[in-house]
């Protein structure tokens, strides 16, 4: 597995690479302090597996990267790291194309399940009061009850944060017909966005395993 780690601050640069190089033996990490050198390694590393993107990096904001490399390298999870633990950026995050926001004063053990459910193809958010209050799990094949089956595929790929093309192209639909997906889906879990979506979806499965 191959990690990219984006972030300008040395000690938690470190404190990081440490924590993603314990996730295994053959874990690799290209830790970079800037957005130029972030840039040059999305470009030469072709097979990376995951990005860690600090939302303050001095020089350019974090919203404009993860915008900017959401939309560059679509199949990419992107986990935003950052000292803000406002609902206002988690929501805005996720809704940019971030697979997880884990808050810099998180656990090591936190850390590493956010990390292992992203790269299961999951999507993680903090326990920040309305948020779900653990990880929000984007299953392979979600079932919800009044979807048909090619709207709960839909939906399986709009929970890895994946935009109309992306979905269309894989589902073999046409980009106006995933639009109409998606509106169903929205509908049916009573929201307006994909982030609010997710949430729900996550709050869903929280309650289903917490029941007896």
């Amino acid at each position: 597995m191959k990690v990219l780690l984006i972030d300008d601050h040395p000690l938690i640069l470190a404190a990081l690479r440490h924590v993603i190089e314990a996730l295994g033996e053959l874990v690799s990490v290209i830790a970079v302090d800037h957005a130029e050198a972030a840039r040059a390694a999305l470009k030469s590393q072709t097979d990376l597996d995951l990005v860690l993107l600090d939302l303050h990096l001095g020089e350019v904001s974090g919203f404009d990267l993860l915008d900017e490399f959401h939309a560059d390298y679509p199949a990419l999870p992107i986990v935003v790291i950052s000292a803000s633990e406002q609902a206002a950026d988690v929501m805005r995050a996720i809704d940019h194309g971030a697979m997880g926001f884990v808050p810099k004063r998180s656990g090591t053990e936190l850390l590493t399940e956010a990390l292992q459910l992203v790269l299961a193809g999951g999507i993680y958010v903090p326990p920040l009061g309305f948020l779900p209050q653990q990880a929000t799990p984007a299953p392979a094949k979600p079932v919800l009850p009044g979807l048909t089956p090619r709207q709960n595929a839909v939906l399986a790929l709009l929970l890895q944060g994946k935009p109309n093309k992306i979905i269309a192209r894989e589902l073999d639909i046409a980009v106006d017909t995933v639009k109409d997906h998606v509106a169903a889906v929205l509908k049916l879990l009573g929201v307006s966005t994909r982030t609010q979506a997710v949430l729900a979806v996550g709050q869903l499965a929280q309650g289903k395993s917490a029941a007896p």
